[in-house]
Order: C-alpha cells, then structure tokens, then sequence
C-alpha cells in the first residue's frame, strides 16, 4: 500500500475533543493523511469554555519533534495553540529548518473567549514564528492581535493581508467568518489575491473550525498542491463539516470531521465487505 502524506500538528489539547490536537488529528485522517503531534499544552475543556491550561516544559516540546521528525520525517507542519513566548520561540527555532511548508494558524482566544496565548508572546509571533510560515491563518480577532487593525470590511481585509505579509510569512489567509453575509476569506501573498466565498450555515456548532482549516490546508500542502489549491479544497472540506455540526453538552458543539464518511455509509460498507 502507498504510504499517506506525512503531517505534523505542534498544538494543545482540547479534552473535549473539538479542537486542537484532536480535531487536527480527525482532519488529517479524514482527508487520507499520517497525523503525528507534538503536544505544547493540556487544556481542561468542554462546550461551555476552557476550565484550566497548563503548558508542557519547552524540553518536552523539542524531544517530542526531534523523536517525530528525525525518525519518520515530516511532509508538512501546522501549529495551533503555543501559549508562551518561551514555546513560540522554541518552535519557531524547530521549524526554521524544516524542509517541509509550516502552516501558522496563531491560537489566541478559544471559541468560548478563554485566552489561549499569553499577551507578552504575541512579538515572538510576530517576529519568529510567522516569518517561518508558508502560510498564516488568522481570524479577525487575531489579525485585530497581530496587526492592530480592525477589520470590517473587505477592503479592511485586505490591509490587514498585507501588514501580516510584512511580518514574513508567504502567504496570508485573512479568514473574514466574523462578518456578515457570506463567509469570505482572503488568501494573498502581495502580488495576486484569491476571495474565497462560501454560503453561511445556520449552525451555532463550530467549535474547531480554525483549527480544522489549518490542518486541511497542511493535507493539501502534503500531498503537493499549491497554496491557493490547498486552501480551496480546505475551504470546501470545512464548510460542509460546519453545516454538519452537531449539539454536544451545554454550549457550543463541533464541526464534524467525519462528515463524508457519514454521507457515504453505503459505499464504505461496500468497500469493506468481503465477497462471498
């Protein structure tokens, strides 16, 4: 058998199981890729918010990506949730080396408003981590973080594009879901634009989505495609488990990852029962 695409995610847990390393790792076996985790942090959280966070010890962060990366290799990386300046930093320092596209989807407030990255790391992100990106993806709040731009309109994303770009990343992902209307994202790297457009879904249960793109984006990037392709087909995959997300405990549910396996139960059961 044909090995899948090798992706990394260097994320926090999310004991719920909606985001984080969790949902990256759902993503990436979803869309037929070898997820591995180098876990930064441990999260006491459900759908009503994020009970408590403790951050593992930077040397525990590096021996988990030297025991990934040195034996089994890497064909893509993502990272979520890296709390401290001290773990920015750290991985920041990992990646600059990595001969595989890194995709920075820089975590700072969960779905619920619970801060998930300390405010004295935010220039650690700014000036190492998103100068290692191949490609950044933000909402507006974190654009709003990293920028100091407020943005409500398309033309606001657009700015707030470029100063991201001025911090060194490749490609910027300005994701504009906070908006009204449609939800529209913009993908630039400075010289040609792509306004990615999708129909809203009336579904309050998203818990996950931003960590959900990222690491469909990383699938994509694995498997060869370019950054505009590997967006696009993150984009579609996303916005179809948004429209299948689903009520879990009190509050906000998740997206559902597994949401074309559930669309095509016949088939799979087809594939996988022996002939008699």
């Amino acid at each position: 058998m044909p090995r899948p695409p090798l992706v990394l995610t260097i994320a926090g847990s999310d004991s719920g199981g909606g985001a984080g390393i969790q949902a990256d790792l759902k993503t990436m076996l979803a869309l037929g890729a070898h997820g591995m985790s180098v876990l930064t942090a441990v999260t006491a959280q459900n759908s009503v918010g994020v009970q408590g966070a403790w951050e593992l010890p930077v040397e525990a962060v590096r021996a988990q990506y030297r025991s990934v990366v040195d034996d089994i290799g890497v064909q893509a990386v993502k990272t979520g949730m890296l709390a401290s300046p001290g773990l920015v930093t750290a991985v920041a320092e990992l990646l600059a080396d990595v001969p595989a596209p890194v995709v920075v989807d820089p975590v700072s407030v969960s779905k619920h408003g619970d801060r998930l990255l300390a405010d004295d790391a935010l220039d650690a992100v700014r000036g190492r981590l998103l100068p290692v990106a191949t490609v950044v993806t933000p909402n507006l709040d974190e654009v709003a973080e990293l920028t100091g731009v407020t943005v409500d309109d398309e033309a606001g994303m657009r700015r707030a594009a470029g100063l991201l770009l001025d911090f060194g990343p490749r490609w910027a992902l300005v994701k504009g879901g906070h908006l009204p209307g449609q939800a529209v994202d913009l993908l630039t790297d400075g010289t040609e634009e792509h306004w990615l457009r999708a129909p809203r879904h009336d579904n309050r249960h998203t818990h996950g989505t931003g960590c959900t793109l990222a690491s469909a984006i990383a699938v994509g990037l694995a498997e060869g495609r370019s950054v505009p392709d590997a967006v696009r087909q993150a984009k579609e995959y996303v916005t179809s488990a948004i429209a299948a997300g689903f009520a879990l405990g009190a509050g906000i549910g998740p997206v559902d990852h597994g949401w074309r396996l559930r669309e095509r139960p016949a088939e799979l059961t087809a594939r996988t029962t022996p002939a008699r």
